[in-house]
């Protein structure tokens, strides 16, 4: 009973919604990336790999220039590279995707290590602290609202960055002719090459906007929240973000649905030092969502008919 008053007690303080949405955002930027590389033909699930070193360039690019700016532009640079070397081996040699996200994903966490350690002189389970810190925006009037105020107004920039990504992701899917084109390589590559559509640049495009995107992820993870780097310190939001993508049937506006459940997971780990239960207990929580979300949602969830399947030229 005691544990069940100390939720309630939570669930009405702005504090855990302002953390819900942070983490939501968080999730929500490498969740739209997988989004568009899926419905392109593409499998990513590399983006944990993508998030980390990103978080990583951000913080040397930090370090080392004192430029919150050029900071997340590394971090969405390497990001993208490291989608670029997923997109070569997946698209151009057609390798199974799934090896090749896991290759990168491990190669990311090796890479990042001894990064660490070379340039720092830090052991794995040490800490590199950044220096500059992406902005929190608070909104004047607005975040004087009572509860909602410190909620919606008073986030981290990145938050407002993602939710605008949220929307011009959607009406491009959705509304323009290019994410028509996104589609339509995702669901029949063949017609889609007939149809005068370059199935290999789409693809291309595509996957590298997913490794940005998980890149500024990352950037928001290190810069934005931690202030630090810590190896592996993504912890696995990479495939939260996947799961979020797959429970929200590769839509954005579903896929955000999923980030706010997962976001709320982990602002209750955050807190729990209110709530009367093992801090190791709670820090299962996102991961326990996770895997109640896939078993409820993914049998009922159908992938664009291409997912996964490399692009052959008149192959039927």
């Amino acid at each position: 009973m005691k544990f069940v008053g100390d939720i309630a007690g939570l669930l009405g303080t702005s504090g855990l919604w302002h953390s819900s949405l942070q983490y939501a955002a968080l999730l929500l930027l490498p969740a739209l990336g997988g989004v568009i590389s899926e419905r392109s033909g593409v499998v990513n699930i590399a983006m944990e790999g993508m998030m980390l070193t990103g978080a990583f360039f951000a913080v040397v690019v930090d370090l080392s220039t004192h430029n919150m700016g050029l900071a997340v532009l590394a971090a969405m640079v390497t990001g993208g590279l490291m989608a670029l070397i997923h997109g070569v081996v997946s698209i151009r040699f057609r390798a199974d995707q799934i090896v090749s996200g896991v290759a990168i994903n491990i190669f990311a966490a090796g890479l990042t290590v001894f990064l660490v350690n070379r340039l720092y002189g830090i052991s794995d389970v040490g800490s590199v602290p950044g220096s500059d810190t992406i902005p929190n925006v608070t909104v004047p009037l607005l975040s004087s609202i009572p509860f909602v105020g410190k909620i919606f107004f008073e986030q981290n920039l990145m938050v407002y960055i993602a939710l605008i990504l949220l929307v011009l992701t959607q009406l491009m899917l959705f509304r323009t002719r290019l994410g028509l084109r996104i589609r339509s390589v995702g669901e029949h590559p063949q017609a889609a090459d007939t149809a005068g559509i370059n199935v290999y640049a789409l693809r291309y495009g595509a996957v590298v906007t997913s490794g940005i995107l998980s890149g500024l992820a990352g950037a928001f993870l290190s810069i934005g929240i931690a202030n630090t780097f810590v190896p592996n310190m993504t912890n696995g939001r990479g495939y939260i973000a996947l799961a979020a993508m797959i429970f929200g049937k590769w839509t954005p506006i579903g896929a955000f649905v999923a980030t706010l459940i997962f976001g709320f997971g982990q602002a209750i780990y955050d807190a729990n030092s209110s709530i009367h239960v093992s801090q190791y207990l709670l820090s299962m929580t996102p991961y326990i969502l996770t895997l109640v979300v896939l078993t409820a949602v993914v049998r009922r969830s159908s992938p664009p008919a291409a997912d996964g399947i490399p692009y052959i030229p008149g192959a039927e």
